[in-house]
């Protein structure tokens, strides 16, 4: 049996993203984040990323984790990776090429796209102002290479991998989507803008998106 640890509003959003692609049955246990709570080891505190019997799972400390048939697993990516290749049927890789791809386009975002996306997230919470502004700016421009990129690949293609719906896209899309307030990066890139467009339609995305909305926020990842 899966079991998924980790809040609506935490990088788990990847694995929830892709567990109900894959209709798998899985157990949700929401850890939050220690720094969402006044006391995090208070007696009557959630389990959260300080809890002693999560701190058995992941000693690190740091969401999401997964365990699976006594198979535990961190970091969200390689967790999608794996989930993918044990029931992902079309939606991992089919061959050792494949299986590649998927793996660097996973490090592309996280290596190229994931620290300045998150400035462009932060950034854009509440009213703007000068100096907030200039950290868009500044990130904006930092991931113009890595957006080039994909808007080179993703032109004339419906998705990431094989011309078909894959673990790649839901990796890639969940770090991409934190530029998403900057809508000039996306504007400039039309294939781009129609793939991001495109996945997050899906009825899983959705039905994921809205219990995320559900949970009190506390930023943007």
């Amino acid at each position: 049996m899966l079991t998924i640890y980790g809040a609506y509003r935490s990088r788990a959003t990847r694995n929830l993203w892709l567990a109900g692609e894959l209709g798998i049955p899985f157990t949700h246990v929401p850890v939050v984040q220690a720094k969402r709570l006044d006391d995090p080891l208070a007696p009557d505190a959630p389990i959260n990323t300080l809890s002693p019997a999560f701190l058995a799972i992941n000693p690190m400390g740091s969401i999401p984790s997964i365990e699976d048939d006594g198979v535990i697993v961190h970091e969200s990516l390689a967790i999608n990776l794996y989930l993918a290749k044990k029931y992902g049927g079309a939606l991992g890789p089919q061959d050792l090429s494949e299986d590649a791809a998927m793996m660097q386009w996973a490090l592309f975002a996280v290596t190229e796209i994931e620290a300045n996306a998150l400035k462009i997230s932060y950034a854009s919470l509440g009213e703007p102002t000068d100096e907030t502004k200039a950290v868009i700016e500044v990130a904006a421009r930092s991931l113009k290479r890595p957006f080039d990129v994909l808007e080179q690949h993703l032109t004339g293609k419906t998705y990431m991998i094989g011309e078909r719906f894959t673990v790649a896209d839901i990796n890639l899309a969940e770090i991409v989507r934190y530029a998403q307030s900057h809508a000039p990066l996306f504007d400039a890139r039309p294939a781009l803008k129609a793939w991001l467009e495109r996945v997050q339609a899906r009825p899983a995305f959705k039905a994921m998106w809205e219990k995320r909305l559900a949970e009190p926020a506390t930023g943007p990842v």
